[in-house]
């Protein structure tokens, strides 16, 4: 894969709507498990980035920040057992906005 189009398909993902699309169980549901844990944890990671960001009062332990680094790293691992074709489905699914009737 060129180098130049790696960079801006990687540039690409929305959080907001990614996370969006994640949430939508219906379509979710449709993808293996692999992928359907690696959906739920992008929403709970992406709502305890927007905490951390956004929220002065947040706190957080580092004990749970390390089981939280933890838990990603299974869900990437586990995201990698799916097949290709499921995780290419997948980052189309996030990455692209749906057509309009």
């Amino acid at each position: 894969m060129s180098k130049p189009a790696w960079k801006q398909v990687y540039r690409a993902l929305e959080h907001g709507p990614a996370k969006d699309r994640c949430k939508n169980k219906e379509m979710i549901k449709k993808f293996p498990k692999e992928i359907e844990d690696f959906a739920n944890t992008f929403v709970a990671m992406q709502d305890k980035r927007h905490r951390a960001d956004y929220d002065p009062g947040a706190k957080f332990v580092k004990s749970e920040v390390i089981l939280d680094h933890l838990v990603v790293e299974g869900a990437i691992e586990n995201f990698k057992k799916a097949s290709v074709a499921d995780r290419r489905a997948f980052c189309v699914y996030v990455l692209l906005r749906p057509q309009r009737s």
